[in-house]
């Protein structure tokens, strides 16, 4: 059985499962994940023990317009120790880079995976390219969680049948909602209280809502962040018809309830690679508006299936959640179809295209061809 190194951020409850899975098929001697440091500032999870073989390197790190930037010299010792005959890296760090370099040096198949879209590229400077065109030009398959990261692979020249789909996913099972069980709130807001998750554009879309229906809104908003209280204020001061309910943060075993609590999902971000909150949302029977941004418009998310993918203009945003709030049958239809998509969404799917990735990688051995 071959042997697979994954090298990323930070552990995410998102992906344990994933990693579990992968350490299932392949042996746990055959499977190790080496993290970049245990946890980020800005990030709130408490992460579950896991049973799959792992390394934290020696945290090292500097944020920079929000990102997280790490540096781990120590993973190069590591990886020699691990000697994995298949590379996996999941971002463009310099301990990203580093990884690939020793993949080179020691002739080992290297498979980049991104989270990210053509869109959610398109800012990328010029040195950032050409860092992405060396390293696609020495891989052998690409992995990314969505269609818009084929299309992103397609931009520098890689052929569809190099891809390899692995999905972000939520634990649909947790979220599946109950019999007849009510949800007294409207909408739903959960993420980050930050710029580009517009927490504020949720709360306008729910007093839009409540003007129009004439008729008391109520909305969960779900998170914390730099503009959490600023959203509490604002939403104070937005009339009796809206009733904002901030929660906070939530763990992960928390949130299944909260989200079977509401009938539409809102979710408005301007920047985000995919968005484990939609599959949530859907595993919850909820019908989701989003923006064209995250990577699951139009991909777990469909217009006019289960939602609706709308810029962010808000006469469009509250045109949309009236007609659902106003139509019984079709949130219905919408939530029933949310269930059905979602379904394609799970662990063991994003296991597999991992495993696809790497066997396909292992069974050529030819030079990959350059990128365009």
């Amino acid at each position: 059985m071959p042997s697979l190194t994954i090298v990323t951020n930070i552990p995410a409850p998102y992906r344990m499962p994933i990693y579990q899975k992968l350490a299932d098929q392949l042996g746990y001697d055959n499977f190790h994940v080496v993290f970049c440091s245990q946890k980020e500032d800005n990030r709130e999870w408490i992460i579950e023990t896991n049973n799959f073989a792992h390394t934290f390197l020696k945290t090292s790190y500097i944020r920079w317009q929000g990102r997280y930037i790490h540096y781990n010299p120590d993973a190069l010792k590591v990886l020699r120790q691990l000697d994995s005959d298949v590379v996996i890296t999941t971002g463009f760090n310099p301990t990203h880079l580093l990884a690939f370099a020793y993949t080179l040096f020691y002739k080992k198949v290297h498979i980049p995976k991104t989270d990210g879209t053509f869109e959610s590229e398109q800012k990328l400077t010029v040195l950032h390219r050409i860092i992405r065109r060396i390293i696609y030009r020495y891989s052998k398959t690409f992995l990314g969680a969505s269609m818009g990261a084929m299309r992103l692979y397609e931009s520098y020249g890689i052929s569809r049948e190099r891809f390899f789909q692995s999905h972000l996913c939520a634990n649909n099972t947790a979220f599946v909602p109950l019999p007849g069980a009510a949800r007294p709130f409207d909408f739903l807001f959960s993420g980050r209280f930050e710029l580009e998750k517009n927490p504020l554009f949720a709360l306008d879309v729910a007093a839009g809502v409540a003007k129009t229906l004439n008729r008391k809104i109520s909305i969960l908003m779900l998170g914390s962040g730099s503009l959490l209280e600023q959203a509490k204020a604002y939403a104070a001061t937005l009339g009796a018809n809206i009733e904002a309910t901030f929660p906070g943060f939530m763990q992960q075993a928390e949130l299944p309830d909260l989200y079977r609590s509401a009938k539409l999902f809102l979710f408005p971000s301007s920047w985000d690679p995919w968005g484990v909150v939609a599959n949530e949302a859907c595993a919850a029977g909820q019908a989701v508006i989003v923006s064209p941004h995250p990577g699951v418009a139009n991909d777990l998310i469909c217009a006019g299936e289960n939602g609706y993918v709308l810029p962010l203009d808000l006469a469009l945003w509250v045109k949309h959640a009236v007609d659902l709030l106003s139509n019984d049958a079709l949130l219905e239809q919408f939530s029933k179809n949310s269930l059905i998509k979602v379904q394609n969404f799970t662990y063991d799917a994003a296991a597999q295209g991992v495993i696809d990735a790497m066997t396909a990688a292992l069974a050529t051995q030819s030079p990959a061809t350059q990128c365009s």
